[in-house]
């Protein structure tokens, strides 16, 4: 019943803003014929923009993201539109100062006066899951308090039981249904929402990423993340250093400031794939909202990162693949592509390899050798989405975020040089990783990571062959394997004597060598006191 409440409430509030006519007003002809029906309501008094971004906001947090995703898309949507939307990534609605208090004071059984040197009750910026206080610690440093919205864990519960709902029934649909797995990435948006309503999470997100930006280092010379004073934080209040800055979409302060947009862009893009595939891990919520721009000292023009609410994490197996698609499409090698998404499994092997490098060379050949100005990397999604279902490639549920990630960026990177040549500024740093993980050093970090593993596992193994084969009495008698387990004892014996060996050598030429050493200083000394 909870969920069929939600539902008309949805469909009450869309009608109340009048969402049908701007529908009608994006969709153009592609819009359903039935929201034409809709014209005997009333007519609306606020501008489409005004209307859609105050819709979002009463239909709560998970479509005020919605919302700040669809903002970073300029070359998408109308001017109004955007300009409206944009506001969601910091100016929601804050709620009242006095419930912030009643939490903070709740988290730290004392009120905010008796926890900070100063706090201040008006907020100084509000989203859809928390609101941020400016507040001074007893020790001095400048702090920026995040108070976890009330009742938000009880409406976010709601909109999901509906989503997980919708997506049951489009997966029941049909075939194509079933190929989205809706389930599945329902699930995850259920996970990375859960995650940002434990305000502890996100204080061991900004750290960690903070851990992998040192300041100091080439890497932390791409981004600031601020830090976390664990000692004040709890599931509802996170507390981390105040920083400065100007908001990453705010072009024409940018450049009244003097800021280097050309090189912020760069940074953008090397920002993004150093977190994907040197990290595998990255901020997932890079909305203009969340990042600001250095203004002062060692932190002027760079980036500085907010918000660790939504993070993304990438297995060694995604990176590998990703990587080599990325260079494969860089390269124009959309045979090696096709192979690539066979391997993974994105695919179903029967495919055929020629068929898929054809149709992924229709989607992304035209937009090579552009200006980002001229491309639109949701274009390109969305023709690969549609040459996919031809192939019948699963939609992978733990790289949506991705996805959204490298679209905020491709948002990002146009507002600050539509000029910028994504894939000149990618291919170099995505070529310098896969030297760094396919090179010999690699391959010698990776050994001698492994080797103690190796060392603490191979005497074991025939014991444990062993004692498989003396728990399985049908195959005890297998004279396949006895072969196998006397081969491996043998080798094992082998190996110990090579090991043996080896160490005897090395011992004997370390003497020879320090004896030879020791003739020679010897000999030096001698013709020293004869001179």
């Amino acid at each position: 019943m909870s969920r069929i409440a939600r539902s008309l409430k949805i469909v009450q509030i869309a009608l109340q803003y009048r969402l049908d006519l701007v529908a009608l007003d994006l969709l153009g002809k592609r819009a359903p014929t039935w929201l034409r029906l809709l014209k005997f309501l009333p007519a609306p008094t606020l501008p489409r923009g005004v209307r859609l971004k105050e819709a979002l906001v009463a239909l709560g947090p998970i479509f005020v993201k919605l919302g700040q995703t669809l903002s970073t898309r300029r070359d998408m949507l109308p001017e109004d539109v955007a300009d409206e939307l944009a506001q969601l990534q910091d100016r929601v609605p804050p709620f009242p100062s006095a419930i912030a208090i009643a939490s903070i004071t709740a988290a730290f059984d004392a009120p905010p006066s008796e926890v900070f040197a100063s706090f201040e009750a008006l907020p100084v910026a509000s989203a859809s899951i928390a609101q941020v206080h400016r507040a001074t610690l007893k020790s001095g440093e400048h702090v920026a308090v995040k108070v976890l919205r009330p009742g938000i864990r009880l409406q976010i519960e709601e909109d999901l039981a509906l989503m997980k709902t919708t997506a049951r029934w489009l997966a029941g649909l049909n075939e194509d249904g079933r190929r989205l797995r809706p389930v599945e990435v329902v699930a995850e948006f259920d996970s990375i929402l859960h995650n940002e309503l434990d305000l502890l999470l996100e204080a061991a997100n900004a750290s960690y990423l903070r851990q992998n930006f040192p300041q100091g280092t080439p890497r932390g010379e791409l981004m600031i993340v601020p830090q976390v004073y664990w000692d004040y934080c709890r599931s509802t209040v996170l507390v981390t250093e105040w920083v400065t800055g100007i908001a990453i979409n705010k072009i024409d302060e940018l450049k009244a400031a003097g800021m280097d947009l050309k090189k912020l862009s760069r940074d953008g893009v090397e920002l993004f794939f150093t977190q994907v595939f040197t990290d595998g891990y990255f901020h997932a919520d890079m909305h203009p909202g969340n990042i600001l721009v250095g203004t002062q000292g060692a932190q002027f023009n760079r980036y500085i990162a907010l918000d660790f609410g939504i993070m993304g994490t990438l297995s060694d197996t995604d990176k590998h693949y990703l990587a080599h698609n990325f260079l494969a499409f860089f390269r124009k090698d959309y045979k090696a592509v096709a192979q690539l998404h066979i391997d993974s499994g994105w695919v179903p092997a029967s495919t055929r390899v020629d068929e898929l490098a054809m149709a992924v060379r229709a989607c992304c050949e035209p937009f090579f050798n552009k200006p980002i100005k001229d491309i639109s990397l949701g274009l390109v999604l969305m023709r690969l989405f549609d040459a996919s279902r031809r192939f019948d490639v699963e939609i992978q549920p733990q790289l949506v975020l991705l996805q959204k990630t490298l679209l905020n960026t491709e948002g990002l990177g146009r507002m600050l040089n539509p000029d910028l040549d994504l894939w000149d500024t990618a291919q170099p740093i995505l070529e310098r990783w896969m030297k760094d993980q396919l090179g010999w050093p690699a391959f010698k970090k990776r050994l001698m990571s492994e080797a103690p593993k190796w060392a603490e596992l191979l005497p074991e193994l025939p014991r444990l062959l062993h004692e498989s084969l003396a728990r399985k009495p049908e195959i005890k008698n297998d004279a396949r394997l006895e072969a196998m387990l006397a081969g491996m004892l043998a080798q094992q014996r082998s190996t110990r004597r090579w090991v043996w060996g080896l160490t005897a050598l090395s011992l004997t030429l370390l003497a020879i060598v320090s004896a030879l050493s020791y003739t020679l200083w010897h000999l030096a000394q001698v013709m020293a006191e004869a001179m």
